[in-house]
C-alpha cells in the first residue's frame, strides 16, 4: 500500500496577511479595491435608505441597522485609508525619482533649489 502524503490545511491568518500584503504592495489592485469599496458603500447607501429601509428600522430591528451602518463605514474607512496609503507611496516612489534624476541630470533643479521651493 502507497502512503498519501498528509494534505496541509490551509489557515486563514496566514493567507489573509499574505492576500493583504500583496494588495498593499500593487498599486492596480490597490486601486481596484479602493473603486470597489467607495462603489459597493455608496450602493449599499443608496439601498439602505430606500429599499431597505423598512428591514433597517432602528426600532424594530436596531441589530441589523447597527451591522448594516457599520458594514458602509468600515468600506468607507478601507477605502479612505488605502487612498492615504495610496498617496504616501506616489509621493515616495517621486521623491526617489527627483533623486535619481537630479543624479542623472546636474542641471537639473532638486530639491534645495530655490526654484522649486518658491512654487510650493
Amino acid at each position: 500500500m502507497e502512503t498519501r502524503p498528509e494534505k496541509k490545511s490551509l489557515s486563514v491568518l496566514p493567507f489573509a496577511a499574505h492576500a493583504a500584503r500583496g494588495l498593499i504592495r500593487d498599486q492596480l489592485a490597490r486601486r481596484r479595491v479602493m473603486f470597489a469599496a467607495v462603489a459597493f458603500a455608496i450602493g449599499l447607501l443608496i439601498a439602505g435608505v430606500t429599499v431597505l429601509e423598512p428591514v433597517l428600522d432602528h426600532r424594530e430591528h436596531p441589530v441589523w441597522f447597527i451591522l448594516f451602518w457599520f458594514a458602509c463605514a468600515w468600506l468607507t474607512v478601507l477605502a479612505l485609508l488605502l487612498a492615504l496609503f495610496d498617496v504616501l507611496i506616489v509621493r515616495a516612489q517621486a521623491r526617489v525619482a527627483r533623486k535619481i534624476l537630479g543624479r542623472e541630470l546636474p542641471g537639473a533643479p532638486t530639491q534645495d533649489s530655490p526654484d522649486e521651493s518658491a512654487g510650493r
